[in-house]
C-alpha cells in the first residue's frame, strides 16, 4: 500500500495547525476520563502510557492514577531508594509533573527533579539511576520520565524505568497498569498533597542532572578525537529535552560545534511537518528533518534528537538523511574495531525487524548477534551485563558500553549515537554515509527485489 505524503511534508508548519496549549492545559485539570472507554483507560505500551487530554486519553486522572499505582509498586518491591523524575518540552509535560509530584509527596517518596526546573532526556535518567545503585544492594533508585518521544505537541506520556535503568518489562507495567486503572474506577485510595505543599516537601529535592552526565561522556565517546580533529558538527534539538545539554558539552569538550536551534516552544512552530502534515519531532523522517537536511554542507557532520532525547537522526554532508538501519550498521562495524578495551564475547543486539545489513556487520567482525522482539526493554539485561557491546533497533534507537566495556545506559541514548557519528567523522576522515559506503562495497545492501544496490567509491571530506 502506497501512503500519500501531504503537500505540508517538509515545509514549515501552518500556524493554524498549531496546538492550542492554554485549551489543552485545561482540558487536562478539566476533563474526566470515563474507565469504561477503552481509549481513555490507562494502557502501558512499550513506552509507557500515552495520549492526549484532547480526547480524555492523558489527563490529570490518569497521572494521579499511575502515580500512586506506582508508588505501591515500590512499596511492594522494596524500592527505597530515591526516584529520578525527568520532563520533556510537551505542553503536558510541566502539567503531568505537578500532578506526580502532589503523589510521590504525598507517599513519602524521594524524588530528585532538575535542580533549574528545566528538562531531562529519556537517558540521562537511565544514567542517573544506573550511576546512583552502582554497588548498592539496598536502598535502590528508580526513575520516571514524562514524554510521549517524538509525537505531536498535543501528546503527553508517562514512561517509568526500574532500578536496572532500562524500560520497565511487561510483568512490572501490566501491574502497573491493572492498578492505576483500578484507581480511575474508584480513587479513594490516591493520597495526595497540594503542589505548593509538596514542592515544600522534604521528600522532594533539586539535582544536577547536567553536570554529571556532560562530566562523564569522554568515559564513553573519544571527546578528544573530536576536538583535536576540529570537525564542525551542527546540533538541532528538535525543541526537545536535550537542548540545555548541549552547550554545556560544547564548552566543556572544546568542541567545533553549533547549535542551529535552542528553541524551547511546546507549539513546536520552527518544526517541518511530517509525511502527513503533522508535527512529530522525528528526527529519523526526512520531512520533519528538512531543516537540517538543507544546512548539511555548513557541516562536517550533523545530527538531532527527538524530544526525549533517546533516539538520533545522523545528518552527513555527502549523503544528507541517514537511514537508521544504515546508520547501526555503521556505528556497530566503527565501535567494535575502535573499542579495545570490551570483552571479546559482547554481542551485537538489535530488533528482529532491523536490516539485514546488520547480520552482515556481525559476521564481518565476528561477533555474535541476538535478535530481540521490538523495543529496548528487550536489551536491559544485556547491557547491563555487559554480554552486549551495542544494543539497536529499527527506530533510531541505541546504546552501546563505555570505553573500558561497562554499562553507559540501558535506555536508548541519543546523544551518545550523535556524539559518535562526530567521533566517526573526526577518527575515519569520512562521515558515517561514506563508512557505510564502503560497508556496502564490501558485502552488499539488499532489497526486496533481491538485487544488490551499487555503489560508487567513497571520497574523504577532508
Amino acid at each position: 500500500m502506497v501512503t500519500e505524503v501531504s503537500p505540508l511534508a517538509g515545509k514549515t508548519v501552518q500556524p493554524s495547525i498549531l496546538v492550542n496549549v492554554p485549551r489543552l492545559v485545561t482540558a487536562y485539570f478539566s476533563s474526566k476520563p470515563d474507565p469504561a472507554v477503552s481509549a481513555q483507560r490507562v494502557s502501558f505500551g512499550a513506552s509507557g502510557h500515552r495520549g492526549s487530554a484532547q480526547n480524555d486519553a492523558f489527563n490529570e486522572a490518569h497521572i494521579l492514577a499511575i502515580s500512586q499505582a506506582l508508588c505501591d509498586h515500590r512499596h511492594r518491591s522494596g524500592v527505597t531508594g530515591p526516584l529520578f523524575l525527568g520532563i520533556d518540552t510537551h505542553a503536558l509535560a510541566e502539567p503531568a509533573l505537578a500532578s506526580a509530584l502532589e503523589v510521590f509527596a504525598a507517599n513519602d517518596i524521594t524524588v530528585m527533579i532538575d535542580e533549574r526546573d528545566g528538562y531531562t532526556p529519556t537517558p540521562v535518567i537511565s544514567h542517573a539511576i544506573l550511576t546512583y545503585n552502582k554497588n548498592r544492594m539496598s536502598g535502590l533508585a528508580d526513575g520516571v520520565v514524562i514524554t510521549p518521544s517524538h509525537n505531536p505537541p498535543e501528546d503527553g506520556g508517562f514512561k517509568y524505568n526500574p532500578p536496572n535503568g532500562g524500560p520497565a518489562d511487561t510483568d512490572v507495567t501490566t501491574g502497573i497498569e491493572r492498578a492505576a486503572n483500578a484507581f480511575l474506577e474508584d480513587n479513594r485510595g490516591i493520597r495526595r498533597v497540594s503542589y505548593a505543599r509538596a514542592r515544600k516537601s522534604a521528600c522532594v529535592h533539586p539535582y544536577d542532572y547536567i553536570g554529571p552526565y556532560v562530566a562523564d561522556l569522554a568515559n564513553v565517546i573519544d571527546m578528544d578525537a573530536i576536538r583535536s580533529s576540529g570537525v564542525k558538527i551542527g546540533i538541532d534539538p528538535l525543541g526537545g529535552a536535550s537542548v540545555h545539554f548541549w552547550q554545556p558539552i560544547i564548552e566543556r569538550y572544546g568542541i567545533a560545534a553549533t547549535i542551529i536551534n535552542d528553541a524551547v516552544d511546546p507549539t513546536f512552530r520552527f518544526m517541518t511537518a511530517d509525511w502527513d502534515g503533522k508535527i512529530r519531532m522525528d528526527c529519523s523522517s526526512p520531512y520533519a528533518m528538512a531543516r537540517l537536511i538543507g544546512m548539511r554542507d555548513n557541516f562536517d557532520v550533523a545530527f538531532a534528537n527527538d524530544t526525549d532525547g533517546d533516539r538520533h537522526g545522523i545528518v552527513t554532508r555527502s549523503n544528507g538523511l541517514m537511514n537508521p538501519n544504515h546508520y547501526l550498521a555503521t556505528a556497530i562495524a566503527y565501535l567494535f574495531e575502535n573499542r579495545p578495551n570490551w570483552s571479546k564475547d559482547s554481542a551485537v543486539g538489535k530488533t528482529i525487524v532491523s536490516s539485514a545489513i546488520i547480520d552482515r556487520v556481525a559476521e564481518k567482525i565476528g561477533r555474535k548477534l541476538v535478535e530481540m522482539p521490538v523495543g529496548f526493554k528487550w536489551f536491559v539485561d544485556g547491557l547491563s551485563d555487559r554480554s552486549f557491546g551495542f544494543a539497536g533497533e529499527e527506530s533510531a534507537g541505541a546504546s552501546f558500553l563505555r570505553r573500558d566495556g561497562s554499562v553507559w545506559t540501558t535506555d536508548k541514548d541519543g546523544i551518545i549515537l550523535g556524539l559518535l557519528a562526530a567521533e566517526i567523522t573526526a577518527r575515519k576522515q569520512q562521515d558515517p554515509s561514506q563508512l557505510f559506503d564502503g560497508l556496502t562495497d564490501e558485502l552488499g545492501v539488499r532489497f526486496t527485489s533481491g538485487l544488490t544496490r551499487p555503489r560508487l567509491p567513497s571520497k574523504r571530506i577532508y
